[in-house]
Order: C-alpha cells, then structure tokens, then sequence
C-alpha cells in the first residue's frame, strides 16, 4: 500500500478552534480515549461520516499531509478489515494540516465532501 498525500481528521468546531495559531491539537475525545489520533482516508471518510457523525452540522475537516507526521502515522486493520491511518506522535502538528473546511453531515449520514479531497 503506498501512503497517500493527505489522510483526514474530523473535528467538532468546538473542539478545533482553541488549536488554531498553536503547535498542536489534541484531537477529540476518542483520540484521548483510544491514545491516538484517528484519521481516514479520502476513500473512508464518506462511511466514518455517516457512521460516527451523522446529524452534526458543527464539524470541521482537517487534511494533514501525511508525510509530516512521520513514523508516528502507522496503518492499522479496523472497520471491514481494511487499513486505517492512526497518529501515535502525540497531539497533531498543526503545520501538518494544509487546509481545512467546515462540513455538516445530514441526519441520514450523507456529506458532500469538498473538491480538493484527494
């Protein structure tokens, strides 16, 4: 499997804006819980959508370029058996993240993705 340029994190509003201007973001709680950063593909992020944040409108989508997070990003079997990018380096880089856009997931889980998901 080659590593993709970007991997994405789904954030609640509330809990990315105080990250903003800093070094770091600490993720949101199942990252503290789980003690690592969950990311997903741009080919899984439709299903974690639906599957973990359907009906949310407060959400913010983070695209880090995966290189910069080095040997802590390691692929990990979970949903379905396939391979999902997990950030064990501590709290995420924020010059990692190359951009980030608001996005809101209806209540039966759809989301239109914005264009530069790759």
């Amino acid at each position: 499997m080659s590593t993709p340029e970007f991997v994405y994190k789904i954030a609640t509003l509330d809990a990315w804006a105080p990250a903003r201007g800093t070094t770091g973001f600490a993720g949101m709680p199942i990252d503290a819980k789980d003690g690592y950063i969950h990311f997903s593909t741009a080919d899984q992020l439709t299903e974690t959508l639906r599957l973990h944040f359907a009906g949310q409108s407060d959400l913010v989508l983070l695209a880090v370029r995966s290189a910069d997070l080095g040997d802590g990003l390691v692929w990990e079997t979970s949903r379905g058996g396939a391979l999902f990018p997990h950030y064990y380096g501590g709290p995420l880089p924020t010059a990692a993240i190359a951009w980030e856009s608001a996005i809101s997931v209806a209540l039966d889980g759809s989301c239109t993705l914005p264009e530069a998901v790759r």
